[in-house]
């Protein structure tokens, strides 16, 4: 994974993937159901909607610990959303994420989960990530499994699952 400045805003790049912060014009094209030729034909997706209503209340979501487009590398289209639940509580940060129906099953959650967890530990005083997730949802349950989250706690219908910074791991 590498990341570049650009905008005072961190893009991550993976293997196959490019997580950028949104901007407010794609929020508002997201609300307003405006169509864009950067998208895939599924974007937005519910999930993405939500996010897009909620920058408003929560601006630091729109910032460099915020959330983030899914930007496939080969098509360079949008596939879906990935968001820090800035700012951190206790010296931890909830992670969400969500891809379009079309581009599912191809291991873009977890390549994308796996990047901003890491870089969401390099943050300051930020130790832990985590993701609650349904036990109805056994696609999620594998997305953190293969994102190196650990499963810490089974609660009535939910798994809480975590990623920590390594003891050693000074910055």
């Amino acid at each position: 994974m590498t990341s570049s400045t650009s905008s005072a805003h961190i893009q991550l790049t993976t293997d196959r993937l490019v997580l950028r912060p949104w901007t407010a014009a794609e929020a508002t094209a997201v609300l307003d159901n405006t169509r864009s030729a950067d998208w895939a034909d599924d974007f937005p997706a519910e999930g993405d909607r939500v996010v897009a209503g909620l920058f408003g209340q929560f601006p630091a979501w729109l910032g460099e610990h915020g959330h983030r487009l899914i930007i496939e590398r080969d098509s360079g289209l949008v596939v879906g959303s990935i968001g820090l639940f800035w700012p951190p509580s206790e010296g931890t940060l909830e992670i969400g994420y969500g891809i379009v129906a079309s581009r599912r099953g191809l291991g873009y959650a977890p390549e994308a989960a796996r990047a901003l967890a890491e870089f969401a530990l390099t943050a300051p005083g930020v130790h832990t990530v985590f993701a609650n997730v349904e036990l109805s949802n056994p696609a999620s349950v594998r997305v953190l499994e293969k994102a190196g989250f650990r499963r810490w706690a089974t609660e009535e219908n939910t798994a809480r699952f975590r990623i920590t910074k390594p003891a050693h791991h000074e910055r």
